[in-house]
């Protein structure tokens, strides 16, 4: 079964619009938890545009009241992300390449270029007993050296496919996104995918990229 982790980054973005503190990060995430998602997902970014360092430790706390679901921090290892990581130590770290001043994440890692940074990181993350997983556009081509260079799982970044769902383009992306999960597989990778993925559009990308972990 696919698990579902929820991103409540912009839960925290609406928080952070007033000073009431509402709505409330945790209440969010413990309804979630309550309802049955297996995980929670957060990305804090240098700038605190929506989650927060404080969040963060917070919803780690709240995390271990509920043992059956696992934390996953996203985030650029170069820029705030990997402190919080190594003092938390959550089941899963997502390594995003995004720029600090980044509206949202929007591509993957090159691996041709940031193979030679990221492979010492990875290895320290594995030794901390952290699942590494790396933001990864859905090229089939780049999946070998996401795991010669160490790493567990990759999420596929999947706002290509959602902006082409219910279009003609819909079909060429999820052929695509079913190519670059098979070729991470062959490779010995876990599958994990996340980026604009709702209710709506997820059933036609489960029904066709196959063994996705977790979507988030």
């Amino acid at each position: 079964m696919t698990r579902l982790s929820v991103n409540l980054n912009k839960v925290a973005l609406l928080r952070n619009s007033r000073a009431l503190g509402i709505p409330s990060v945790t209440r969010a995430a413990t309804v979630v938890l309550n309802a049955g998602a297996h995980g929670i997902t957060v990305h804090p970014r240098p700038d605190g545009r929506h989650i927060r360092t404080h969040d963060v430790y917070e919803l780690a706390a709240l995390l271990k009241r509920h043992p059956h679901a696992e934390f996953n921090i996203e985030g650029n290892p170069f820029e705030n992300a990997l402190d919080l990581v190594r003092e938390l130590r959550p089941q899963q770290f997502t390594l995003v390449p995004d720029d600090p001043g980044a509206y949202t994440s929007d591509h993957g890692w090159d691996l041709a270029r940031d193979a030679g940074r990221l492979r010492p990181l990875i290895a320290e993350l594995r030794a901390l007993g952290v699942r590494v997983s790396l933001f990864m556009d859905a090229v089939a081509e780049a999946m070998h050296e996401a795991a010669a260079i160490g790493a567990d799982r990759v999420e596929l970044y999947t706002e290509p496919y959602a902006r082409a769902y219910s279009t003609p383009a819909q079909a060429g992306e999820l052929v695509r996104f079913a190519a670059a999960a098979r070729a991470a597989q062959v490779a010995g990778l876990g599958v994990n995918a996340g980026h604009d993925l709702n209710q709506e559009n997820l059933r036609p990308f489960l029904a066709q990229v196959p063994d996705v972990l977790e979507v988030s």
